[in-house]
Order: structure tokens, then C-alpha cells, then sequence
């Protein structure tokens, strides 16, 4: 997979979740591995983008709203969420975004 996704014509949406992380694994980077497979899986989704160093930021390309809505009812993702919020995560903020223009080489 390469780290820059390939994304279809605009518009999109992009969900951006950025993290400060607790001490430790405790199991994180495997969930992480975990639910990357399985968000692709998902209807509706383009791509991800991720980077980590002392603030973690993933970004997940949508096709559209609705796409995302389910992603977020995953009854494996609502567990990944609890987990982080009582483990994995000293704070995280998400953003959903619309893309409507992107360019690039």
C-alpha cells in the first residue's frame, strides 16, 4: 500500500483523527494493524494516510457521508474506540472534512 492514497475525483470526505498516545502498546498496534484491514474493507472506503511522531495524525478518505457513518457504528471499530479512549490515548481530536479540490505529482 503506498503511503500517499490514491483518491478519486472530487468530492470526498476525509476523516482526520490526530492523537496524543499513552505509554506502551498494550495491544495498540496490533488493533491499529486490525482496523486499517478492516476500515478497507468497508463500502465506501478510498484510502488512508498515516504519520506518527510525537503527535499521531491518520487521515481515511470517504466516498461519502454515509460511508462514514457506518464505518463509525463497526461494531470492531466501536470497540477499538473504547480502547482508546480508557488505554491507548491521552487525547484525539476527529475532524470530518469535505474535500473538494486536490492536486498533486
Amino acid at each position: 500500500m503506498s503511503p500517499i492514497a490514491t483518491t478519486p475525483i472530487p468530492p470526498y470526505y476525509a476523516v482526520i483523527f490526530t492523537s496524543l498516545r499513552t505509554d506502551g502498546d498494550n495491544g495498540y498496534g496490533d488493533m491499529a494493524t486490525k482496523m486499517v484491514q478492516l476500515a478497507s474493507e468497508q463500502p465506501g472506503f478510498i484510502g488512508i494516510e498515516s504519520a506518527r511522531e510525537d503527535v499521531g495524525i491518520t487521515v481515511s478518505y470517504w466516498r461519502d457521508i454515509e460511508s462514514i457513518k457506518q464505518w463509525k457504528a463497526n461494531t470492531e471499530h466501536l470497540i477499538a474506540l473504547k480502547l482508546g479512549r480508557e488505554q491507548w490515548y491521552t487525547s484525539f481530536k476527529t475532524r470530518i472534512a469535505k474535500v473538494e479540490r486536490d492536486y498533486g505529482i
